[in-house]
């Protein structure tokens, strides 16, 4: 199960992306992943709850209280084992971990330290439209599937051992409860559900370690993969002017996609054993050519980046909403709009 669950969340489209992003959504992700799989029993060993609670502290430590509201279904799962919680050294561990922090950060800049942290980032998000990242309560569902890119066809593989595995119900309902939870959020940006991408893909590393003809549930995702080409045209124009300017070319999707399909069937055919690692290889082989051709203008319409290197500039110019805060790291100081400078420069009369 392990390595089929790495191998799928190594070459998943929102996991490759994240780790090019220099956010806290991915080690929140892997450490609130690593207290998830620390609270579930592994052949017949207890759960180690004290490992799974600093985990979980240090998931806090990336991004405040949402890996503690996803980790409800967690606790209820294991409900008849919260005075090992509560009231054992895994509570003590956990604030151990995750208090110093923020009692530090209070005593450094008084309350307005936990006001900010807290009711402006935790719950302003999830109740004020003020951060201008309002979007419809469906906006998760497609935003999650292209995160599990290619390989979310096999969530339909994974059915039949939600029932059957207990670890697997916990994952799962890890996973629902999550998007449940972000989709009632006023604001909504992609990166907050990456946390449940992990469990997700452990779900369907178990489905693809226990399904005896996995090689036929492989033939979606491969076909999947000869979108690749295409995104490569369409993602530096979706992410200067939006996806819904891009102009998608449909009949080279398609014939893509039924090339894709067809050397997904002929793998299926004829290396059944060996089909796995092959639609492994191929979908790491089409992101690291994704890379290679996208990356470079992406880099220019998605990041600052280059905007500093080439000129240092003293001030900010003006630029799409996102980008005078990738401006401001590479400068390592909050730079002054130059329009505010201009008119401070100008001679007076």
């Amino acid at each position: 199960m392990a390595n089929f669950a790495s191998a799928i969340l190594a070459t998943s489209a929102g996991w490759l992306a994240y780790s090019h992003v220099a956010v806290t959504d991915l080690p929140l992700a892997v450490f609130f992943s690593a207290a998830i799989l620390f609270s579930l029993k592994a052949d017949g060993a207890p759960p180690n709850r004290i490992a799974a609670a600093a985990a979980l502290g240090i998931a806090v430590l990336a991004k405040s209280l949402p890996p503690l509201v996803l980790f409800l279904p967690v606790l209820v799962a294991d409900r008849r084992n919260w005075h090992r919680w509560f009231a054992s050294w895994p509570i003590i561990v956990f604030a151990a971990v995750a208090l110093p922090w923020h009692v530090i950060g209070t005593l450094r800049n008084g309350w307005q330290f936990p006001r900010v942290l807290f009711l402006e980032q935790q719950f302003g998000r999830f109740f004020s439209n003020s951060l201008q990242h309002e979007q419809p309560w469906w906006f998760y569902i497609p935003v999650f599937l292209l995160f599990l890119f290619p390989w979310f066809p096999l969530l339909g593989a994974s059915i039949r051992y939600i029932k059957e595995d207990e670890r697997a119900r916990t994952l799962s309902a890890v996973v629902a409860f999550g998007l449940v939870f972000f989709s009632a959020s006023v604001n909504k940006l992609p990166g907050y559900v990456l946390p449940l991408v992990p469990a997700a893909c452990a779900v369907t590393g178990l489905a693809m370690a226990r399904t005896e003809r996995r090689e036929r549930w492989l033939i979606a995702p491969v076909a999947l993969l000869g979108t690749l080409p295409i995104a490569a045209v369409i993602l530096p124009e979706a992410e200067a002017h939006h996806l819904r300017t891009a102009q998608i070319p449909w009949i080279s999707g398609a014939l893509g996609i039924a090339v894709a399909a067809a050397i997904g069937v002929a793998i299926a055919k004829w290396f059944r054993s060996r089909a796995f690692p092959l639609a492994v290889l191929l979908a790491a082989a089409g992101f690291v050519l994704l890379e290679i051709d996208v990356f470079p203008a992406l880099d220019k319409v998605g990041s600052a980046r280059s905007l500093w290197i080439a000129r240092h500039p003293d001030c900010a110019p003006e630029l799409p909403r996102g980008m005078p805060y990738s401006l401001n790291y590479y400068a390592e100081r909050a730079l002054p709009g130059c329009a505010i400078v201009d008119k401070n420069a100008a001679p007076k009369r």
